[in-house]
């Protein structure tokens, strides 16, 4: 027999859980839908200051509408236990995708990167600080788009009596230094910690100190920025996204269904989707030019591939010189 929360939440089966809160998928019968349904775990729900922090998630996370942060539906309670129905992301988190790729390409890094800043953007817009970002908080749907999601721990950013000077809330490996020493965050904290995920998307590991070898050196110098000691030397958010970022208009990367294609790093730089168009363009007259009202052309030699490079401005050169040959 399936539990019903509050009068229109059908809970269906576990989708995981952690020391404060459990989450089930649930369909919720008034909207006919699926939801993931957050309730802060049975042995904390008589903690007044816990309760509160939970709703306080709940609420926080709602007023954040915006495409890369996950949905928050309804906050409420029932049988004396708090509950946030959110929005349920069809994919795995990044922390289970780095378990199964270890690594992650340069294109790839950029464009999830990306979308993270574009959250953090937004949270830091609406005066909210993360304060936990990590990978197993940000979930990757199949069509490629990420989502923030855990606002369990974030914090206005004129601060709230729920969280006393000198307290120390976050997971170690991504603690921002100032973080660290249970100082006054901001959101140059998130980006920060956003730094380290980059690193450990590209290397395997979390650590500021690894070598960021075979990296696209504007890459490279970016996540330099997010790492930088001093929180007054990082790039904001919004900053970190636009230089990740290079062709806004994009369509997240399909990273769990398809190897993705480069993009344009900039206007001098063909690649990606216009390089695609082009080779198509050549190919099709080679195709198509012996049609009965033209002479037949001699045999086409057979095209290879565009050599794939680890750096944009190789790939750009590598792209010319392949077109060069295959348009005489």
């Amino acid at each position: 027999m399936s539990t019903l929360v509050a009068g229109r939440y059908e809970v269906q089966r576990p989708l995981g859980h952690g020391a404060m809160a459990v989450v089930d998928l649930a369909h919720d019968r008034e909207l006919d839908r699926d939801v993931a349904l957050k309730r802060l775990a049975e042995n904390l729900a008589r903690d007044a200051d816990l309760r509160e922090r939970f709703v306080r998630e709940g609420r926080l996370a709602a007023r954040l509408g915006h495409p890369n942060i996950v949905h928050v539906f309804d906050v409420g309670e029932a049988d004396g236990r708090p509950y946030i129905a959110m929005e349920l992301v069809d994919g795995e988190t990044l922390a289970e995708l780095l378990a199964r790729r270890r690594k992650l390409s340069p294109v790839e890094v950029e464009d999830l990167g990306a979308q993270a800043a574009r959250a953090l953007a937004a949270a830091h817009a609406a005066g909210l600080v993360h304060r936990d970002v990590k990978p197993h908080n940000l979930l990757l749907r199949r069509d490629g788009v990420l989502k923030l999601g855990d606002f369990g721990i974030a914090v206005l950013l004129e601060g709230t009596r729920l969280t006393m000077a000198g307290t120390v809330l976050g997971t170690a490996a991504y603690l921002a230094p100032e973080q660290a020493r249970g100082d006054h965050v901001t959101g140059a904290a998130d980006v920060y910690a956003l730094g380290l995920v980059l690193v450990e998307m590209l290397t395997g590991t979390p650590d500021r100190a690894t070598r960021l070898s075979g990296v696209p050196p504007e890459l490279a110098a970016t996540i330099r920025r997010c790492l930088a000691t001093d929180p007054a030397k990082r790039p904001t958010a919004a900053e970190l996204e636009r230089a990740l970022a290079h062709d806004p208009s994009a369509a997240p990367t399909a990273i769990l269904g398809r190897r993705p294609q480069r993009r344009r790093r900039a206007p001098l730089v063909l690649a990606g989707a216009a390089a695609a168009v082009l080779a198509a363009g050549i190919v099709a007259a080679v195709v198509t030019s012996g049609s009965p009202s033209h002479p037949a052309p001699p045999a086409p030699a057979r095209i290879t591939p565009v050599p794939q490079e680890t750096s944009a401005q190789q790939q750009a050169q590598a792209l010319a010189a392949w077109l060069l040959r295959y348009s005489r």
